[in-house]
């Protein structure tokens, strides 16, 4: 999944984020524009800072996926019941809907870049103390731990991307999705061979990602010294681009999803004001926020489970990791196709419905000939789970106005985020409790029903504002 739940995937940006404001200049001397925008980096400065988001945006999945890939001897290790195997399958939507608030307040007294070096850091920390902290609260307190380091990285690189390279959102964007997209693959394909590799040992093989996450640490060293936010945080980019559930937490790529949501400076002069709109009184926000909680729900669901059910039907574990990463593999392609071909269309439902009918289709496939059709249920969930890039999509085209856009945003997915925090749970006490995977996969199944019905009402061609007035 483009993570994520492909992306990228996360944690909302907050009203406040809009107040991410400086006249400090770009680190390396970038030159700016009038008004406070940069005009671009130099060129030292500017392939550090592509070195920098590529690695973050490896790291920003891999926590997760590996884990997912190894739950079963993770299970075995802690003596883990399948309820509690649950619960952490729970905890990546928790921190991103926790943690993800506070990335805002931290970029203004510290500046992005130093807090997203500080979030590498801990996502290293948190992959190596984790394997051996020796109990499952410990377990849980590791993960958490650097699940905190991906929560506010996802919310400021898009801020960053937008700062330093304001004419190449686009492609940044891009690059930074299929490296997000990499990542998640990568983690889930490998973690199981390279533990085979390692003697059998679970920890290490959970433990050396920990090792791409010191490295996603040096790039950002020489910008540490800037502590003040940049001049201008870019509203438009934070709305459309953070995120976390299987995608990853990135704008969609080429800038669709914040097509209406990027012009900071309308927003900077006050042309764009969304002080008084009352989201709540939305309709279509509200149907939006329930779209992004169960898409959210499938792809934790999705990347916590979906190897563990495939180990239970009968496919060896190595396969079962290829599997998940071919599933997560597919939001790099259709995380650059979806959003153009919504923006095309003034209704986004017929997309819902056939995101909606191919995972129907994956989980019916699960129950019925889990191992014979695997690589089919495989490619089919991964184009279901492509509703995390469609949702970003409309969060940039149902407001008007860049500061609507951001408002929405928050709203969406700190509502959303909240809403999927029980169902990775919730399918680990049935798994316990029935013994098999028939009522899990029934419960996913009859979540995409509600999915498809509040997506088509969100695809409507309607803006927050008309809804909510001012």
């Amino acid at each position: 999944m483009a993570t994520d739940e492909t992306g990228t995937a996360t944690s909302a940006p907050t009203p406040t984020s809009t107040a991410l404001r400086d006249s400090a200049p770009a680190p390396g001397g970038a030159a700016t524009r009038p008004g406070g925008a940069a005009s671009g980096p130099r060129a030292w400065t500017a392939r550090v800072l592509v070195v920098g988001i590529v690695l973050t945006a490896l790291n920003l999945r891999p926590a997760i996926t590996s884990l997912g890939a190894l739950l079963e001897e993770v299970r075995d290790g802690l003596g883990m019941s399948g309820s509690l195997a649950g619960l952490l399958t729970s905890v990546p939507p928790l921190c991103f809907a926790v943690f993800g608030v506070m990335a805002p307040r931290l970029a203004r007294r510290f500046g992005p870049p130093a807090v997203v070096c500080a979030g590498m850091a801990a996502i290293t920390a948190g992959l190596l103390i984790r394997p051996y902290a020796g109990s499952t609260a410990g377990f849980l307190a590791a993960s958490a731990l650097a699940l905190m380091g991906i929560a506010v990285s996802n919310v400021l690189m898009p801020v960053i991307v937008k700062r330093w390279f304001p004419d190449r959102v686009g492609p940044m964007t891009g690059l930074y999705s299929m490296a997000l997209a990499l990542g998640t693959a990568a983690a889930a394909a490998i973690s199981v061979p390279m533990t085979d590799a390692l003697g059998g040992s679970w920890q290490l093989g959970l433990a050396v990602w920990a090792a791409l996450s010191a490295t996603a640490v040096l790039p950002w060293i020489p910008f540490v010294r800037g502590r003040r936010a940049p001049s201008e945080a870019a509203p438009g980019a934070l709305a459309a681009g953070t995120g976390g559930d299987g995608s990853g937490g990135v704008a969609a790529p080429g800038g669709a999803a914040g097509s209406r949501g990027s012009g900071s400076s309308r927003v900077a002069s006050g042309g764009e004001e969304a002080d008084g709109l009352r989201i709540t009184r939305s309709r279509t926000a509200w149907a939006l926020a329930v779209f992004f909680g169960l898409q959210a729900t499938a792809a934790y669901i999705t990347m916590g489970w979906m190897a563990q059910i495939f180990r239970d039907a009968g496919v060896s574990a190595s396969t079962a990791g290829v599997l998940l990463a071919v599933t997560m593999a597919m939001g790099v392609p259709l995380a650059f196709v979806i959003p153009r071909l919504a923006t095309r269309l003034p209704h986004q439902g017929p997309i819902v419905v056939v995101l909606g009918v191919c995972g129907l289709a994956g989980y019916a496939g699960l129950y019925w000939a889990p191992a014979a059709g695997a690589w089919a249920w495989a490619l089919l969930l991964g184009v279901s789970n492509c509703a995390f890039p469609l949702a970003l999509t409309m969060v940039g085209m149902r407001a008007r106005t860049g500061a609507g856009v951001a408002k929405l945003s928050a709203f969406a997915q700190s509502t959303g985020y909240l809403l999927s925090i029980p169902g990775p749970l919730l399918v680990g006490v049935l798994y316990q409790h029935s013994g098999g995977w028939g009522l899990p996969l029934a419960l996913m199944a009859a979540l995409m029903v509600p999915q498809v019905a509040v997506g088509v009402r969100a695809g409507r061609d309607r803006t927050v504002e008309d809804e909510a007035g001012r």
